[in-house]
């Protein structure tokens, strides 16, 4: 077991397998320290044969509970956005940069609420990300919102700049197109959801004609 003060997924990772060995040891990651307040590791899920990937933040309130991600509020929007754009769901596979529940909370037993994974967290976790890419091998990565962007592009992404436009960039050794957008959850939180909600299917339907 490598020791308690490892900052970085890369002992964890299982030697040989696919996404199920890749789920089953990402279990009992440690390669940072928000393992010991989140339930549980929230894995990517969906089809290793998926021609699309999305990649969000981190796992929310209700994902921490379930183990599943984008099974929250967020989620549920995505759902929705991707059927108004015309994406299959089945096509699709679903995982975040940051595999574990950040949050805080004003008082003990008080609602949990998110807080930003930092940069450190962000790459520690990276391997497990670098892992899924390579596995299911998608012909497009969605990036939902900065922090997505930030993981894959680094520090200096910013996604008002890019959104809706297909990037080609080299990932980790592999060349890659990627299509930046905003994160569900900042739909729930604009002042006119309405609005949002069409900028985010309106990118997605980029997406999808990708996909064609």
């Amino acid at each position: 077991m490598p020791p308690e003060d490892v900052y970085g997924a890369e002992p964890f990772l299982p030697s040989r397998g696919g996404l199920p060995a890749l789920r089953r040891a990402a279990a009992g990651c440690r390669g940072c320290p928000l393992y010991r307040d989140a339930t549980q590791t929230v894995f990517g899920a969906g089809s290793g044969d998926a021609r699309v990937m999305f990649v969000g933040e981190q796992p929310g309130d209700q994902e921490d509970r379930q183990g599943k991600p984008f099974v929250g509020p967020a989620g549920r929007l995505l759902d929705r956005a991707l059927a108004d754009a015309g994406i299959d769901p089945s096509d699709a596979y679903v995982t975040n940069a940051v595999k574990h529940f950040k949050f805080t909370r004003a008082e003990p037993r008080k609602r949990r609420i998110h807080k930003a994974p930092s940069l450190r967290e962000m790459t520690a976790c990276g391997p497990w990300l670098a892992a899924e890419l390579a596995l299911v091998e998608p012909e497009l990565i969605v990036l939902l919102g900065a922090t997505a962007g930030k993981a894959l592009l680094g520090s200096g992404f910013k996604v008002t700049q890019v959104r809706g436009t297909v990037l080609e960039e080299e990932i980790h050794g592999r060349p890659e197109r990627l299509l930046p957008t905003v994160h569900p959850s900042s739909v729930l939180r604009a002042d006119d959801r309405d609005a949002a909600y069409q900028g985010l299917v309106t990118d997605l339907e980029v997406a999808a004609r990708i996909l064609k």
